[in-house]
This record gives C-alpha cells, sequence and structure tokens, in this order.
C-alpha cells in the first residue's frame, strides 16, 4: 500500500501531533506500506531531516492558522492518485477542504485524526472561537462525514467529539497513539541520562518531577506552579522542570509566579528538549506531570510509561482510566485543589508503593500503547477500498 499523510507543520513547537505523526510513519513503514508526507514547512527546515520518509515541504501558507495554500491545493489534485489512502492530521484548517476535494475527484478514500479538536472544552473555554468554528463547521462537516474514517485516539475522545457540534454523523475509528518500541530500544540509557544532566547539571542526584508539554494554558502549567508551591514544605528535596516550548509567552508569567510564591529555585526551564536530554529526563524523573484541562491522549504519558516511569494526570487526560486501572498513576480533578491533591498523595505514597507503579509501567505500555497496533489498524481501513 501507499499511503499519504497530511499536516500543517513537523515543527515539534506546535504540540504533540507531529511527534505521533513520526512515530507513526515509523510504524507503518515496519508494515511494508510505503509512506509519504506533505506540509507547509520550508523544505530546510531542519526538524524534517529524520521523518524517515519522502517529505514535499511545500513552503508556507497563508492566512494564519488557517494555512491557506493554493501551492497545496496543486500538489493534492496532481499526486493524490498515487496513494491508496490518505491522511489529514488535524482539523479547522485549509489542508483539509483540500484534501477532502482531491480525494473525491480521483476516488481516492481518506481519513482524518482529530487530535483532540473537536473535544467540547475548546467551545466552552473560548466561546468566540466556537462562534468562527459554527460559520466554518458546513465546510468541517463535510470533510469528516465523507472519510472512510475519523480516528480517535481513545474511546473518551470519540464520544465527546459528537457532542460538539451537530450534524455528527462520521464513520468513527479508535487508534491509540503512542510510541514505537523498537527504535527506543535500540537507546543508550546512560548515554540518555548523561545528557540530560550535561544540560541541567544543576538537577544531578536530585529528585525532581517532569512536566513535559507545550507551556500553554490547556496544559495546566499555572495549576502545577502554584500546587508545587502548596505542596513544596512537604517534599523540601524535590524539584519541578517545566520542559516545553513557550508558544505564547507564558514562560515569563509563570517565572515570575515561581520567584512570588518563593519556589524559584526549586523549578527548572530548560525550554523544549527532544533526542537524547528528552529521553534522559524521562528517565530520571520521579513521575510525569500533566494536569490538562484538555487531552485527547498526550503522546509524553505514553513515552514515560515506555521509560518506566508512573504518570500524574487529569481527569481531562482521556487516558486517566486506563493508567489508573493498570496502577502506573494518578489522576485527579483539573483544578488547583485536585492539582494540589494529586502531588500530595503521590508524596503520601510509600516509596515501595511508588516503585511498583514504575514497574507496572513498561507493561502498560506494551499492552495498550505500541504503535504497531494504530499502523494495522489504518492499513486494515484503506485495504478494505484497495480490496474492492
Amino acid at each position: 500500500m501507499h499511503i499519504l499523510h497530511v499536516i500543517d507543520s513537523f515543527s515539534p513547537a506546535t504540540g504533540g501531533p507531529p511527534e505521533a505523526v513520526r512515530q507513526l510513519i515509523k510504524a507503518t513503514r515496519a508494515t511494508g506500506t510505503h509512506v509519504e508526507v506533505v506540509c507547509l514547512d520550508r523544505p530546510e527546515a531542519e526538524f524534517l531531516l529524520d521523518i524517515g520518509c519522502p517529505v514535499h515541504a511545500l513552503d508556507q501558507s497563508f492566512m494564519g492558522r488557517f494555512a491557506f495554500s493554493p501551492r497545496l491545493w496543486r500538489w493534492l489534485r496532481a499526486n493524490a492518485g498515487r496513494f491508496d489512502g490518505m491522511i489529514m492530521n488535524g482539523l479547522w484548517t485549509f489542508p483539509g477542504f483540500a484534501l477532502r476535494s482531491a480525494a473525491r475527484r480521483v476516488r481516492r478514500p481518506y481519513g482524518i485524526f482529530a487530535h483532540g479538536a473537536l473535544d467540547p472544552w475548546f467551545n466552552r473555554r473560548y466561546p468566540l472561537k466556537r462562534l468562527k468554528k459554527l460559520f466554518y463547521w458546513p465546510m468541517q462537516y463535510a470533510v469528516l462525514r465523507d472519510a472512510a474514517a475519523v480516528f480517535f485516539t481513545t474511546k473518551t475522545e470519540r464520544d465527546l467529539a459528537r457532542t460538539s457540534f451537530r450534524p455528527n454523523h462520521w464513520n468513527s475509528v479508535v487508534a491509540p497513539l503512542g510510541i514505537m518500541e523498537d527504535e527506543q530500544a535500540r537507546q543508550d540509557p546512560a548515554r540518555e541520562i548523561e545528557a540530560f544532566y550535561g544540560a541541567l547539571p544543576e538537577l544531578r542526584g536530585r529528585r525532581f518531577l517532569l512536566f513535559l508539554a507545550r507551556l500553554h494554558e490547556k496544559k495546566g502549567c499555572d495549576l502545577l506552579i502554584e500546587a508545587f508551591a502548596r505542596v513544596a514544605a512537604a517534599a523540601p528535596e524535590v524539584h519541578l522542570v517545566m520542559a516545553g516550548p513557550d508558544q505564547v509567552g507564558m514562560q515569563a508569567k509563570l517565572q515570575s509566579r515561581a520567584e512570588q510564591v518563593g519556589i524559584a529555585a526549586r523549578v527548572h526551564w530548560p525550554g523544549m528538549i527532544g533526542g537524547e536530554v528528552k529521553w534522559g529526563a524521562l528517565r530520571t524523573c520521579e513521575a510525569l506531570v500533566l494536569p490538562s484541562h484538555q487531552e485527547n491522549f498526550g503522546v509524553s504519558v505514553a513515552e514515560a510509561l515506555w521509560a518506566g516511569r508512573p504518570v500524574l494526570l487529569s481527569y481531562s487526560v482521556n487516558i486517566w482510566p486506563e493508567i489508573a486501572n493498570d496502577g502506573v498513576g494518578l489522576a485527579d480533578d483539573d483544578t488547583l485543589e485536585g492539582t494540589v491533591r494529586l502531588l500530595q498523595r503521590w508524596f503520601s505514597l510509600p516509596a515501595a508503593e511508588q516503585a511498583a507503579m514504575a514497574a507496572r509501567a513498561q507493561p502498560c505500555f506494551a499492552a495498550r500503547f505500541s504503535m504497531d497496533r494504530t499502523a494495522a489498524t489504518i492499513n486494515e481501513v484503506f485495504g478494505k477500498y484497495s480490496a474492492l
């Protein structure tokens, strides 16, 4: 089979979808399927060098996040017929509309990964943006309705998506994301740990919790700073690492607040980390913390589990039931009180129970979040069409 992935940008600064697509490409290629990618990045961008498949970078788009691109329109119409199936990663942008048009023109199936974009949380938090989305909905709904599959990473994400807008009839397929285990197994843990300590030498030999996500209000960054300040006295030896890109200028505000509440010396801001530094951080942290207000999956959660680390989540991270059921972490409300309870519960656990959670983490990953299952699901969806 021959599959195309469409994504606005592969920049890791845009959040989890680019990394999810990277891992999915590797998993899909491992099945023998040929994969290509088209995106709206600069062809010379460094983050495109290790995608692992042919990449057609068509340069910048127009109209901001809507990503209007006549160049992409022409490319899809010229090339859509080469593929057995095509996948749009994300919603509410021009590339999805262009993909639907091109796919229908050559009678090829396409799928949509929503990546959490239909969660009703966005409607509640941004009512003005909801009005704009209502204007776009007839076009966006047509993209979803005509897709061979709309892929959701959890049953919770699937069910919530149908509550955001109407009409809401499409073919839902649950396909959990994750990472490719075989790739990470080839890495050198000791080298990764040293890479992390080389980047943050002040943390060598110290206990720390790790936040690994964009510095954005959706991720609950402010809750974590406030909650850590409230529990810091009860765990004076524990530090907090806030690792992630600062897309909206939130870091300065968070740093100022950390200074005001007296924890600045125990909070570290390495920016966006990747490669060996990221894996070293995951291997050496006490636990990953993600108190998001909305999270359809959370690639960093799967990465932490693979690295053998427990995870501390809000109930708004849609995979929290699996985490709780498998005994590999804790969850609570996405409020300040809930985040305080989350940290207090973790610090109150006996060391033996914390270690037991860590020991169960990799088996949980293997059972639930290995990307090869997702690749097989996608191949099955498109395989039905190619067999017709």
